[in-house]
């Protein structure tokens, strides 16, 4: 049985929380922030949650786990 492909990225940007759901940091973080209002940068603090149907997907890219 050959080895699978794990996507590199996924490593780095994802983990799995105990209940076995995906946590992936916020998006629009890194540049252009002046023009994002300040209420929008703050939601953007800690860790998101994903939907479902994302999280599914994202286990595909690790087939071995996070």
């Amino acid at each position: 049985m050959p080895k699978r492909k794990t996507k590199s990225s996924v490593k780095k940007r994802f983990k799995l929380s105990g209940t076995g759901k995906v946590i992936a940091g916020p998006g629009f973080k890194r540049h252009m922030l002046r023009r994002r209002s300040q209420k929008a940068k703050r939601s953007n603090r800690g860790n998101q949650t994903l939907r479902h149907q994302d999280g599914i997907t994202v286990k595909q890219w690790a087939p071995y786990g996070l």
